[in-house]
């Protein structure tokens, strides 16, 4: 696999509070990253970060060798695309009309969808199955129906590389598993580039190729979800009681609580 996203010694503070401190991540085509880590270890402001939303107080995030801290948020988004925690979407968009926002960073503001844009469009709306939701307005459909229409609209950038914030949260299980399903294939089919901040950690382990323990804003550990879902990596991190069991099918490691 061809290496898409280097981050190196990524810096982050909030006034006098470093939150980020020399991050240091790999990311190649077709490969899902999972960042996990306890609240306000800094996976969202990673996120964040990456895709230019907030400023960097030192290091790199640079695509194939560009450093994409000096491109233009227009330009930056023809390779990044985010999506963000599904929160109840308002306005009197309909599905179509959101997704097809997604072509902005290539017609611009003002300018006019072509036969292209909407052949892509179709296409990530095929790829999310929203089809069937293309004349709904967003605001009326369900958490679950959200998430797959801010999907469709990041896939409808074609951009190589994908940034997910805690994208299965308030979705129950079932389109936990759908969503997380449907971006493992895309990777694959795709060959994108992505990083999906997680809290639920047993999800990364069965969908991602590589995970990342970020605690108080550094990686503690890198590697198949094998190598850092570890007794004694989440244990200090999570400062509590675990137990880890291997898949039966799989051979991945289920994570579990230990009792009283």
């Amino acid at each position: 696999m061809v290496n898409l996203l280097h981050i190196d010694r990524l810096t982050v503070a909030y006034g006098e509070k470093t939150v980020l401190r020399e991050v240091c991540l790999d990311v190649s085509g077709g490969e899902l990253l999972g960042l996990v880590g306890p609240n306000g270890a800094g996976k969202s402001t990673l996120i964040r970060a990456a895709s230019g939303v907030i400023k960097i107080l030192g290091g790199h995030i640079t695509f194939k060798g560009m450093d994409l801290i000096h491109l233009t948020s227009m330009e930056r988004a023809r390779i990044l695309a985010v999506v963000p925690q599904a929160r109840q979407l308002g306005g009197a968009f309909t599905v179509e009309q959101t997704v097809l926002l997604g072509r902005t960073p290539h017609i611009g503001w003002l300018g006019k969808a072509g036969n292209e844009d909407h052949r892509l469009v179709e296409k990530a709306m095929q790829q999310t199955f929203t089809m069937d939701l293309a004349q709904r307005h967003v605001a009326e459909l369900s958490g679950g129906e959200q998430q797959r229409v801010l999907l469709a609209r990041a896939l409808a950038q074609s951009t190589p590389v994908l940034l997910l914030d805690e994208p299965t949260n308030h979705l129950d299980l079932h389109h936990q598993i759908e969503f997380l399903r449907l971006v493992r294939r895309l990777a694959d089919q795709e060959g994108l580039a992505v990083i999906m901040a997680m809290h639920d950690l047993n999800l990364v382990s069965s969908y991602a190729d590589k995970a990342a323990l970020l605690v108080d804003g550094q990686v503690q550990a890198c590697g198949t979800p094998e190598e850092v879902l570890t007794l004694p990596n989440l244990g200090a991190a999570y400062q509590a009681s675990l137990s880890i069991l291997n898949h039966p099918r799989t051979g991945k490691p289920i994570i579990l609580p230990d009792g009283e």
